[in-house]
């Protein structure tokens, strides 16, 4: 057996820890061998359905209590997951069976694993030919053995944020899982007899699926699941949970802590105790200091320890974890002189800002690379820089994949040496931590200067009127003498002329203060007209089409 799996099924045999799951209005609790007893019996309706060793098998679900025994079930069998794209209520189901039909074919999918509350896509998937195999099926198959499986074996292909048009799979090997579980554990220096891991992450993301999934199915944690949906509908279902099961470890994207700070400061004193939680990972977005400082004081009636919010860095390539603060440390900031910055690319601190008279950045840092990564920063000739120069991030080890499923096969990820090239521009601190500033891709280039559109995005997101994690800054005339960039927000006051005229004059002034350069233009739309990828993250190319 893999390492990976061979710790499961352990795990399964002696573990008391186990999944929660359907709050908040019908809790069930199952320890980790019952789990695996329920992907026994599933095992044995995919062996029935024909899934056997390196099939491919894509999953739509949406409710932890199928997904979790379904994905050991698929492990069983030695084969992998995908967890497909899901279909929102917005959604053209016609467009949404054609862009999951190119997926299923390109990782070349045995069947697709169906379960609530999509079961309503299965003619769309029959008309195309997929085999669909249904959760109530496999809950009804035969107990069976698991097949051996291996280190290079395939474990996960997870899906990247980019077009759906134009898809690629991360390819992840029970190998990658292993090495990535245990850096991130020793890290957080998780205690399984006390910790206790909280999450509404969607599953088909790297950090739902991988944190506050596989890793705690493979250790035996125990862990609390709810929907996106579940809460997006009640956002401070997050701060019941953590209070209800003394929850430890949680984690989610910077808009989220965004909406659970507002929540807070609304609420009634000792709604709730927050004291217990020790580590509040912010990834998968760029982080804004002055959010985690927002969460930390309205959080304070709640005994919200400030050290606990961590910003973390972690990408699908690496399986999942890159960089984690060691616990206790809180946010940490890296203060520099922003036009030394974005003129020369060097991250020049500033130890006393109150006697500074330049402009200043004040950069989340991202902690230290995990245990068995190794990294470096590198210049456009992929040379090595020294700290505190800012080029592309390039990341190297056993928990990285070695490619990607595309439409055309194949494709590489690691160059000769086996370095990966992430995208992402940044750099280390005199002491090894990691600052990321944006994706190289999305960098604006004005009068000589880099400009990231997360400063920019940040100075629009202070307007009043500005949804929480709406505001998108594009670049404009890439490449060109004349570069430039637009801002794109939304505005629950979209349709108020006046309010449109007072947030874009206001985004404008905000943005001019802090960056120190104009926009061309300054878009105000409505709730959900920002086009997003499947997990949340906001699409600036896409965007970009939309203005034109």
């Amino acid at each position: 057996m893999s390492r990976f799996t061979d710790e499961m099924y352990a795990t399964a045999r002696t573990s008391g820890h186990g999944l929660v799951t359907g709050e908040p209005d019908a809790p069930l609790r199952q320890s980790w061998g019952e789990i695996h007893r329920i992907a026994r019996v599933m095992a044995g309706g995919l062996a029935d359905a024909g899934i056997g060793h390196g099939d491919a098998v894509g999953v739509l679900a949406g409710m932890p209590v199928d997904i979790a025994p379904a994905c050991q079930a698929v492990w069983m069998r030695g084969a992998s997951i995908t967890m497909l794209h899901q279909p929102t209520p917005r959604t053209d189901l016609q467009v949404w069976a054609r862009d999951t039909e190119t997926v299923l074919r390109m990782i070349e999918a045995r069947a697709v694993i169906l379960g609530a509350p999509f079961e309503a896509a299965a003619p769309l998937l029959a008309e195309r030919g997929i085999a669909v195999v249904t959760i109530d099926t496999l809950r009804g198959g035969r107990d069976i053995d698991p097949l051996p499986t291996g280190e290079a074996d395939i474990a996960l292909q997870q899906l990247t944020s980019g077009s759906t048009g134009s898809p690629k799979a991360v390819r992840i090997t029970h190998g990658n899982f292993f090495v990535n579980a245990y850096a991130m554990f020793d890290r957080v220096k998780f205690q399984l007899d006390d910790d206790v891991m909280i999450s509404w992450l969607p599953l088909f993301h790297d950090m739902g699926m991988v944190g506050f999934l596989s890793v705690p199915m493979q250790f035996g944690a125990e862990v609390v699941c709810v929907t996106p949906m579940d809460f997006l509908l009640r956002p401070i279902l997050w701060a019941e949970l953590i209070s209800k099961y003394r929850g430890t470890v949680t984690a989610a994207p910077n808009f989220a802590y965004s909406l659970l700070a507002r929540r807070l400061r609304n609420a009634e004193d000792n709604a709730f105790d927050l004291s217990s939680v020790r580590y509040m990972w912010n990834g998968a977005e760029p982080v804004d200091a002055d959010t985690m400082v927002a969460l930390a004081t309205a959080g304070q009636r709640f005994g919200l320890n400030p050290m606990a919010l961590t910003p973390v860095y972690g990408m699908a390539e690496t399986t999942l974890a890159v960089s984690i603060p060691d616990p206790g440390l809180g946010q940490v900031l890296d203060i520099v002189d922003a036009d030394l910055l974005e003129a020369i690319g060097k991250a020049v601190p500033v130890r006393h800002p109150e006697h500074h008279y330049g402009n200043l950045r004040r950069l989340p840092t991202l902690g230290y690379l995990v245990d068995n990564l190794e990294g470096r920063v590198v210049d456009a000739d992929r040379q090595p820089l020294p700290v505190r120069s800012v080029g592309v991030i390039e990341l190297r080890g056993p928990a990285v994949t070695s490619g990607y499923v595309t439409i055309d096969g194949f494709t590489p990820a690691l160059d000769a040496q086996g370095w990966l090239d992430t995208g992402d521009i940044g750099y280390f601190t005199d002491d090894g931590l990691v600052v990321v500033c944006g994706r190289i891709k999305d960098v604006i280039i004005m009068g000589g200067r880099n400009i990231f559109p997360t400063d920019i995005e940040r100075a629009a997101l202070r307007v009043k009127g500005v949804r929480p994690g709406n505001a998108v800054a594009v670049r404009l005339d890439a490449g060109q003498k004349r570069e430039s960039f637009a801002v794109v927000a939304e505005s629950n006051d979209h349709q108020n002329p006046d309010e449109v005229k007072r947030i874009e004059h206001d985004i404008v002034h905000a943005v001019f203060s802090e960056v120190g350069v104009r926009p061309r233009s300054v878009t105000i739309l409505g709730p959900g007209a920002l086009p997003k990828t499947s997990s949340g993250k906001l699409r600036r190319s896409a965007t970009i089409q939309q203005l034109g």
